[in-house]
């Protein structure tokens, strides 16, 4: 985007931050919209993950879809044919400029580091968002995201699939029902980063050097509010999360899958303390360590007793695997999710928060012939995910998404925080008003300087 165009968004944006509301243009009781009305939707970032969103929302029209590497376009339309008729655009807010009127909702699939700047400039036109996990890059960008939910009005949800499972809310009315005592620990994690997958990638050698930039890519706008640098193959396409400025390695990837059950479920939301217990080698600066362990401590939250919570990852490249309970016997112990230890029994959710279970057979026998526990939290039957969830909630057959910003935003937060501690190791002491007290220079990263023109006000929040 040219500097005059930049300009002219933000004093657009200004405009709106500064107090202006936008009606969405499908509004739930409005004429139009109805649940049998086609919603017109874009899509903001239409690389690997697109087909997720496209999967959710079908039937609906897609209008117009951006992103910053113009050979997506192709590549994208051979596998959801659907987008075909879209519009086409390198920068989404031209197309936000553009079209704006046109447009009811927007999925947002960018790297991470770009989740904030495209979910806010939608909802600040009115668009109601669905963002992919994790919510935003840094703990500010949440906590605006979640006053935003209410200052525009607009129906949001974070793509994180396992929330609309009913494992999780089965998991949730155990525990209410007391059937594993008093959780005092969970022990949970996944296996990666694998540098040789197709999400992860290794530059050639230790200094991240310069590689041909190709033509089809607007690096500038890829980069977005984070510090200029040269193009870097190890970057772009897919293999982001492997660095501090764009990803959030392993660990942000998947701790919104498994940590979102016993976050949720076990009202884990304000950690005192975080410590980063074990650190595997970080292959080259500015990279996510090759594996590590990193320790929450939660004080008693209402009649639920003190909890840790373990975090592991990099299992396959030496790092320590995840405590499961001694007695287990039901099969090959998982690789990933969750171990719940309790005071009258332990059990484990998978790597979605789902499938919930007993650490033992006999336990799950004896469970399953008299516990007779009532059904309390509703299940989304006939939702196909998250994306599918929020069409349906913006069409008011849904009250409202499991994952809406209230709940993804701190509990995103929860996942930032063990971030830092793994970035720059040892134990933080966090207050959730104050932020890190024992280290206030981690403070900075809090809230992350941006790149000029990418700015945003702090009036949402502190």
């Amino acid at each position: 985007m040219s500097q005059l165009s930049r300009r002219n968004f933000i004093k657009q944006s200004a405009v709106v931050g500064a107090g202006a509301f936008v009606l969405p243009r499908f509004s739930i009781g409005k004429p139009g919209g109805s649940p049998n009305s086609k919603l017109n939707i874009a899509m903001i970032g239409v690389g690997d993950i697109v087909g997720m969103a496209c999967n959710g929302i079908k039937g609906e029209n897609i209008v117009a879809m951006a992103d910053v590497d113009s050979r997506q376009f192709g590549n994208s339309s051979k596998r959801h044919p659907e987008l075909k008729k879209a519009k086409t655009f390198t920068d989404y807010r031209r197309m936000l400029d553009q079209l704006g009127h046109d447009i009811d909702a927007v999925c947002i699939n960018t790297p991470d580091h770009m989740h904030f700047a495209a979910t806010i400039d939608a909802m600040q036109r009115g668009k109601h968002v669905c963002t992919q996990k994790p919510l935003a890059h840094n703990i500010w960008q949440c906590r605006t995201l979640k006053k935003a939910k209410d200052k525009y009005g607009v129906v949001t949800n974070m793509a994180n699939q396992g929330h609309t499972y009913h494992g999780i809310r089965q998991m949730r009315e155990w525990v209410e029902a007391d059937v594993f005592g008093d959780v005092t620990e969970v022990h949970m994690g996944t296996n990666g980063p694998n540098w040789k997958s197709r999400y992860f990638a290794l530059p050639e050698g230790s200094r991240i050097g310069s590689d041909p930039l190709p033509r089809e890519l607007d690096w500038d706008q890829w980069l977005g509010p984070q510090e200029s640098r040269h193009f870097n193959k190890a970057y772009h396409p897919l293999t982001w999360r492997g660095f501090y400025d764009f990803g959030t390695g392993q660990f942000g990837d998947w701790f919104c899958h498994i940590g979102d059950g016993p976050v949720w479920i076990l009202d884990l939301y304000e950690p005192v303390s975080v410590e980063c217990i074990e650190k595997g080698p970080t292959l080259a600066e500015g990279m996510v360590p090759n594996h590590s362990v990193i320790k929450f401590e939660f004080k008693a939250r209402g009649s639920k007793a003190p909890c840790t919570l373990y975090w592991y990852d990099g299992m396959n490249n030496g790092g320590t695997s995840i405590k499961h309970p001694e007695e287990w016997d039901l099969g090959k112990i998982p690789g990933g999710g969750s171990f719940w230890y309790g005071t009258k029994q332990n059990g484990y959710l998978d790597a979605r928060s789902n499938n919930p279970r007993l650490s033992t057979k006999q336990a799950n026998q004896d469970f399953n012939k008299g516990a007779g526990i009532p059904q309390k939290y509703e299940r989304l039957n006939g939702v196909k995910g998250p994306f599918h969830e929020w069409v349906k909630c913006i069409k008011g057959d849904l009250k409202e998404c499991g994952s809406n910003f209230d709940y993804a935003a701190p509990m995103t937060e929860v996942a930032l925080i063990g971030l830092l501690a793994q970035r720059f190791g040892g134990r933080i002491e966090w207050d959730l008003a104050k932020g890190v007290t024992n280290r206030p220079e981690l403070n900075a990263y809090v809230k992350e300087p941006v790149r000029s023109g990418w700015e945003y006000g702090t009036n949402l929040w502190r």
